[in-house]
C-alpha cells in the first residue's frame, strides 16, 4: 500500500520522470497511430517495431556499451530500410502490401534475435539491456532518456501541426490530394518516418514487440468516440497518454511485470471500454438504438394499420381485424397497443381499439409519410403500385423529418401533390384487403 501511495503522490522524483516519459510518449504515438489507422498503415508501425531490434543490436556492435541514443538511432536506421524494403516489394513485384510487410517483419526480427543471442553469449553483453527494448522496461528510463523522448515527441506534434491539412487529404482521399497537385508520395514518406519515429522512441518503454499496441490500439479506440478528425486526434492522445501511464505504473508496482504487456493491456481495457460505451458508435448505444427504432416501427405501423382501417369504417378497430391487417400474432398485436396506449396514443373501449385525440394527429402524419414515398418511388423508381408499399414502409421510418418536407416540396413544384393533407392510398388492393379484415 505504501508502494502505491507513493506512485499515486508522485514522491520519487525517478517515478515523476518515468511517467512524464511515458505519458508524452503515449500522446505522441496516439495522435501519429491515428493518422497511420486511417491511412491504413497500422502494420508497418508493427514491422517497424520489429525491424528496430537489428538496429538496436548494430548500434551496440559499433558502440560496445549501453547507449540510448545511439541504440535509438540504429533502430531508427533499420525501421527506415524496413519501409523502404516494404515499398519496393509493394510497388516493384506482385506481392500485395500485407505479404510484403510479414515478409520484411519475420526476416528483420529474425535477424535482431540472432544478433541479441550473440551479444548475449558475450560476457560483456548483459551490460547491452536489450531485454529491455524487447519487453520494455520504463523504470530503467533516466532524465536524459525522457529529455530525447520529449524533444522527437514535440518535434513529432509540431510536424504534424504543419501538415495537418495535407495528411487529412492524403488520409481521406489519395487521389484528390494528388489532383491538388500534392505530393503524395513525400506525404507517405513523411507518415512512414513520423511512425518511425514514434516506433523507435516507444522502444525503452514498450519494447520492440508490443510497441504497436501504443501506436495503434489508442487510435483504434479514438474512433469510437468521434468522426470528426481532430477530435479523433485529442481522444486517441489522450487514451495514449493514459494507457502508457497506467501500464507503467502497474510495471512499478510489480517488478515482475513487464511495461509492454503492462501498457497493451492498459490499452486493451480502453478498447474494450470504447467499442461498449462509446455514445455513438458503441455496442451498447447501437442495441438501445435499435431497440428504440424497432418500438418505433412497431408503434407507427400500428397507427397506420388504426388509420387505414378507420377510412373504412368508423367506431374503432377490434383486435382480430388489425391482426389481419399487419398479420400480426395477438402477443405482437397486444404490445403494439399497450405501447401506444402508455404514450396516449390509442384506447380500450370494451373489446375495441380507438385512437385518440394525439394519436389521430400522429397517424395522420405517418399515413401521409408513407403514402407521399409511395407517389415518389412508383413516378420516380417506376415500382409498381402493388409492390409499392412494402419499399416505402422501409424507407419511412428510419429517414428525418427534413428528408421528407424536401420530398414534400419537391412533389408541389413538380404539381403532383395531392390537395388532401392525407393523400389516397395509390393502390386499390390495399382498401380490399382491409375491407375483408374488417369484413
Amino acid at each position: 500500500m505504501s508502494d502505491f501511495l507513493r506512485l499515486i503522490t508522485l514522491q520519487d522524483p525517478n517515478t515523476r520522470v518515468v511517467l512524464l516519459g511515458v505519458a508524452l510518449l503515449g500522446a505522441v504515438c496516439g495522435v501519429v497511430g491515428a493518422f497511420a489507422v486511417l491511412r491504413r498503415r497500422a502494420l508497418v508501425g508493427d514491422a517497424v517495431a520489429h525491424a528496430s531490434l537489428p538496429g538496436v543490436c548494430a548500434a551496440y556492435f559499433v558502440v560496445g556499451d549501453r547507449n540510448f541514443a545511439a541504440f535509438l538511432l540504429g533502430a531508427l536506421v533499420f525501421g527506415l530500410l524496413a519501409v523502404l524494403c516494404i515499398t519496393l516489394i509493394r510497388n516493384h513485384t506482385r506481392i500485395k502490401e500485407d505479404a510484403a510487410i510479414g515478409t520484411v517483419l519475420s526476416v528483420f526480427f529474425g535477424l535482431g534475435i540472432g544478433m541479441s543471442r550473440m551479444i548475449q553469449n558475450d560476457p560483456a553483453g548483459s551490460r547491452a539491456g536489450l531485454d529491455g527494448f524487447l519487453f520494455g522496461k520504463a523504470a530503467g528510463m533516466v532524465r536524459q532518456d525522457v529529455l530525447l523522448i520529449a524533444g522527437v515527441a514535440t518535434a513529432a506534434l509540431l510536424l504534424v501541426v504543419i501538415l495537418y491539412k495535407e495528411l487529412k487529404l492524403l488520409c481521406f482521399d489519395r487521389e484528390f490530394a494528388g489532383s491538388l497537385g500534392r505530393r503524395v508520395v513525400l506525404l507517405d514518406l513523411a507518415l512512414m518516418t513520423l511512425i518511425c519515429l514514434c516506433t523507435v522512441i516507444g522502444l525503452p518503454a514498450v519494447g520492440a514487440v508490443l510497441v504497436v499496441a501504443l501506436l495503434i490500439v489508442p487510435a483504434a479506440a479514438a474512433r469510437f468516440w468521434s468522426e470528426r478528425l481532430v477530435l479523433i486526434l485529442l481522444v486517441a492522445g489522450a487514451f495514449g497518454a493514459l494507457s502508457g501511464t497506467v501500464g507503467a505504473s502497474v510495471s512499478a508496482l510489480y517488478a515482475h511485470v513487464s511495461a509492454g504487456p503492462a501498457v497493451a493491456l492498459a490499452a486493451a481495457v480502453v478498447f474494450v471500454v470504447s467499442l461498449l460505451l462509446a455514445p455513438r458508435r458503441g455496442v451498447v448505444a447501437d442495441i438501445v438504438r435499435r431497440w428504440a427504432l424497432r418500438r418505433k416501427i412497431l408503434i407507427e405501423n400500428f397507427l397506420r394499420a388504426m388509420y387505414e382501417l378507420d377510412e373504412l369504417a368508423s367506431g374503432g378497430a377490434a383486435n382480430p381485424a388489425l391482426a389481419l391487417k399487419r398479420t400480426w400474432t395477438a402477443a405482437q398485436l397486444e404490445r403494439a397497443i399497450s405501447l401506444a396506449e402508455r404514450r396516449r396514443l390509442v384506447r380500450r373501449e370494451g373489446g375495441r381499439v380507438t385512437l385518440t385525440e394525439s394519436g389521430t394527429r400522429r397517424a395522420s402524419d405517418v399515413v401521409r409519410a408513407h403514402r407521399l414515398w409511395e407517389l415518389y418511388l412508383i413516378d420516380q423508381a417506376s415500382i409498381a403500385p402493388d409492390h409499392v408499399d412494402r419499399d416505402a414502409d422501409q424507407i419511412e421510418h428510419v429517414l428525418p423529418p427534413e428528408v421528407l418536407a424536401r420530398l414534400d416540396e419537391r412533389l408541389r413544384s413538380e404539381g403532383r401533390m395531392p390537395g388532401a393533407a392525407v393523400p389516397a392510398s395509390p393502390h386499390s388492393w390495399e382498401r380490399a384487403e382491409a375491407g375483408r379484415a374488417l369484413g
